[in-house]
């Protein structure tokens, strides 16, 4: 009877709470208590403190008062809608606004009895506000991805901190539809430059602008997903492409073609950031790709690559040697050209000639002669190896052999006395052997110039700071591929959970590195006409991990999780 006594001072939400089980009477008196000192809303004080589930305590609320109850993650949020309500108010009640219809505003709320938000909200909105009741986490979490993305839109934008390098923006090549002034208008300026900027702070890789029928959107990728980081009106997308097409020197007038240039972003006297930027015609304007191109990353040192012991040290033997040729394969994305780059800058020394040709060039590194293809006017990957072969090089790197006759000069070069890099796009180490032959190459020369294939990928590293244990049982394990002595050596898997100082629980990426060494016995399967399933098997006879593998022991060390390894291993 007291403690039915004692419930009776509830009302509400609280009353509801402990009547459900959710939380103890008395805990619920300290934990209201404590809210009111540190100035907090009672359900995010019980959801922060993990005092009360954030998901039962929605649904204790829908019930409680008769409002409909939604999963945030089952919608978008209309970012006009949210730019109509004032985020002072936002911030201080910390609700959103979700979608207008007619007259009537629905409004995301952990707890319904917050009258004082909804009130706030329908006077400066002068619309009838229907409140949903939504999880307290997840709708903290939309609330400053929401007002990030209307920060990084046209209304608050701030003063630039980096400088861009002076670009001609003069020329009589303007179509009829766009203006000098379009291409300078200032919003459009600080918007271009702080998209750029925020992705480069945040470590992303490339950034898309993309224009739809009925939306403008800009994505990242930030270690190796892509986001959505803001939607500015559609009205602005001609401005934003005219802008960065100016800033990458290409013709404004011509949208009907595909185009390529280059954006160099100063942060300061000693650091600049180079952006590789391609567009593509669509059917509601042009798509503009930004690739960042950091030098920093070539100067990581290959300690930092993810090779492990063994496979390192095969890196650098091979590095070492005066003539051959090191491929590495992987798709677009997995760090190919920082690998490459990487090796480059160990044989970086005085007494080396070194020479690149790439398309483009990705990273400027002084000491090394580096060439842009342009097969317009002739100078293509074939054309570039030709005139280094005549200026005495002791290092060749070629950006991707595409063709046999790139294929047969850097052949060539290797089996007389120069050490050659390059890439190709396969999805492992024995099928890069076999796609050679594929191209037309003659099986003798792979055997005898080919000496180190590198195949890799990119996994996202665990957050240190948040990642957890998870518990798989050892039948699923070894379906996964773990081997016998793994389970047996107490094997702890950890599994993403995401805090404020990492991405849904990832934090920068680690590669994945298949490193074979082409032996007398592989040759010989090459010269017979052996497929790629026999050079497999002959390299997992010689010691050779392949990339699941390589995966799985990342995942054993708990550098990454297993679900990461299956993004990115399995075919």
């Amino acid at each position: 009877m007291a403690a039915t006594a004692s419930q009776s001072t509830l009302a509400g939400l609280p009353r509801r709470l402990v009547q459900d089980g959710l939380i103890a009477e008395d805990k619920l008196l300290e934990a209201t208590e404590a809210a009111k000192r540190e100035k907090v809303p009672l359900v995010a004080y019980l959801v922060n403190k993990e005092l009360a589930n954030a998901r039962a305590i929605a649904i204790a609320a829908s019930h409680e008062f008769g409002v409909p109850l939604l999963d945030l993650d089952a919608v978008e949020v209309d970012l006009d809608v949210l730019r109509a309500v004032d985020q002072k108010l936002l911030n201080k009640h910390r609700v959103l606004p979700l979608v207008k219809r007619g007259h009537r505003l629905f409004l995301a709320i952990s707890d319904p009895t917050n009258l004082q938000a909804i009130d706030d909200i329908k006077f400066q909105t002068s619309l009838r506000i229907d409140p949903v009741v939504v999880e307290q986490d997840k709708l903290e979490e939309r609330i400053v991805k929401a007002i990030e993305a209307v920060d990084t839109t046209m209304d608050s934008l701030g003063d630039d901190d980096f400088d861009l390098e002076n670009l001609d923006v003069s020329g009589d090549n303007e179509p009829d539809d766009i203006t000098r002034d379009d291409i300078e208008d200032a919003p459009v300026v600080r918007f271009v430059n702080k998209i750029l900027l925020d992705a480069i702070k945040r470590g992303a890789s490339d950034v898309h602008f993309e224009p739809y029928e009925k939306y403008f959107r800009v994505r990242t990728r930030l270690d190796g997903v892509l986001s959505e980081v803001a939607q500015p009106p559609v009205a602005l997308a001609t401005k934003v492409c005219a802008r960065l097409k100016v800033m990458s020197r290409m013709d404004i007038a011509e949208r009907r073609v595909p185009q390529d240039g280059r954006i160099k972003m100063r942060l300061s006297k000693n650091r600049a950031i180079d952006f590789r930027v391609n567009t593509c015609p669509t059917l509601f304007g042009e798509k503009i790709v930004l690739r960042i191109l950091d030098p920093s990353s070539a100067k990581l040192g290959i300690e930092m690559l993810g090779y492990d012991d063994h496979q390192r040290a095969l890196y650098e033997k091979h590095l070492s040697k005066a003539y051959g040729m090191i491929l590495v394969t992987g798709p677009t994305g997995s760090g190919k050209t920082v690998s490459l780059y990487t090796g480059l800058n160990i044989l970086n020394t005085e007494d080396r000639n070194i020479s690149t040709a790439e398309d483009p060039s990705e990273i400027n590194l002084p000491g090394i002669n580096q060439v842009n293809v342009n097969p317009k006017v002739g100078l293509t990957f074939a054309s570039s190896l030709k005139a280094f072969l005549r200026q005495d090089p002791d290092v060749i790197m070629v950006g991707e052999i595409r063709d046999l006759e790139t294929a047969e000069i850097a052949i060539k070069a290797a089996q007389t006395g120069h050490l050659v890099l390059s890439t190709l796009h396969t999805n492992d180490a024995p099928r890069t052997l076999t796609r050679l032959v594929d191209m037309g190459v003659k099986p003798y020369a792979i055997a005898t110039s080919v000496s180190l294939i590198i195949a890799q990928r990119l996994a996202r590293r665990l957050c240190d700071n948040c990642k957890e244990v998870r518990d798989i049982p050892r039948e699923a394990l070894e379906k996964e591929g773990f081997e016998a002595e793994d389970l047996e050596e107490g094997l702890t898997i950890f599994a993403p959970k995401g805090c404020k100082s990492c991405n849904d629980g990832y934090k920068g990426r680690i590669g994945l590195f298949q490193v074979m060494e082409v032996s007398e016995t592989m040759g010989r399967i090459i010269m017979e006409g052996g497929n790629a399933i026999q050079i497999a098997d002959q390299a997992a006879s010689e010691g050779v991990i392949d990339l699941r593998r390589a995966g799985l022991n990342k995942v054993k060390e708990g550098i990454t999780s297993l679900e990461e390894i299956n993004r990115v291993t399995i075919e």
